[in-house]
């Protein structure tokens, strides 16, 4: 079956509103693919957003049931070559045997990773046939989602694929730069580790507080850097002045028991370029 299939201009969104001459949504649909393999309706939609372009797979069952996936362009590609390994795999099976299949139903499995998500092939065989499951998985805990097509509507998913690839490319988006290298910074027995990444979200840095035995870690995404950075620049301001105000009140408190000041020769108090604004120390003049 020839998959029906829609372009969407670059000012129209997802739901076909023109906002041209308004502010643009957060995420564009430029095309989109509907197959119908069996019972079931799929539909690829190639998708934009500021972190860059990826097809959202999505299953809806006879009875109305809707299962999605994710996958970025680059993953899609690799998706779509995984379809010819397991379209070749099937096409040399024999007719199905119940005697023959393994206790869990898998006949050939693979894995994709990109970033934080994983991707679990499995081609299975149950009582209602063969079908390759497609599981999205994101590590650290999070939901797990799949979809399920059947055996053989493998090739015809593929080449629906490749069509959208061709047109859009496998190309992420995002950063394509080479990224700054890590540092490092020693504080008594401490030390911090700065060290820029980029995955899915786009460009962040990580900084991990490191002990003998204690190892924390913070992560700042690179739209609020500037902010970070004023925040403690800030900071590091007020505290340089709080401590220029405390020497130079040390230096010219009044004497205990008395009304004047401290005796000996006058020590003027720190200017402000004698002050180290990023570690807000002052010289000890006393």
């Amino acid at each position: 079956m020839e998959p029906d299939m829609e372009y969407h201009g670059q000012g129209m969104d997802a739901g076909g509103n023109n906002f041209d001459s308004g502010q643009q949504p957060q995420e564009q649909e430029l095309a989109t693919k509907m197959l119908q393999i069996q019972s079931k309706r799929f539909y690829l939609d190639v998708k934009q957003n500021r972190r860059g372009r990826f097809i959202k797979v999505a299953e809806i069952g006879a009875d109305g049931r809707r299962s999605q996936i994710f996958l970025a362009m680059s993953t899609a590609a690799e998706f779509r070559d995984h379809l010819s390994s397991f379209s070749d795999f099937y096409s040399s099976l024999g007719p199905p045997n119940p005697d023959n299949v393994p206790d869990d139903g898998k006949l050939k499995s693979e894995m994709m990773l990109k970033d934080n998500r994983r991707y679990y092939l499995d081609l299975k065989e149950n009582s209602r046939g063969r079908f390759l499951r497609v599981s999205q998985t994101i590590t650290r805990g999070g939901p797990r989602s799949q979809i399920a097509l059947p055996a053989q509507g493998m090739i015809e998913f593929r080449d629906a694929l490749t069509d959208l690839l061709d047109d859009f490319g496998t190309d992420d988006g995002g950063f394509k730069g080479e990224l700054p290298e890590g540092r490092h910074l020693r504080v008594d027995n401490k030390n911090f580790y700065f060290d820029i990444g980029q995955n899915n979200r786009g460009i962040y840095m990580k900084v991990s507080e490191v002990k003998s035995n204690f190892r924390t870690a913070i992560t700042v995404p690179e739209k609020c850097w500037t902010r970070f950075r004023d925040i403690l620049a800030d900071y590091c301001d007020k505290m340089c002045r709080a401590h220029q105000q405390n020497a130079e009140n040390h230096q010219s408190g009044p004497i205990p028991g008395g009304s004047g000041v401290r005796g000996g020769p006058s020590q003027p108090a720190p200017s402000s370029s004698d002050i180290d604004t990023f570690s807000c120390n002052v010289p000890n003049r006393i």
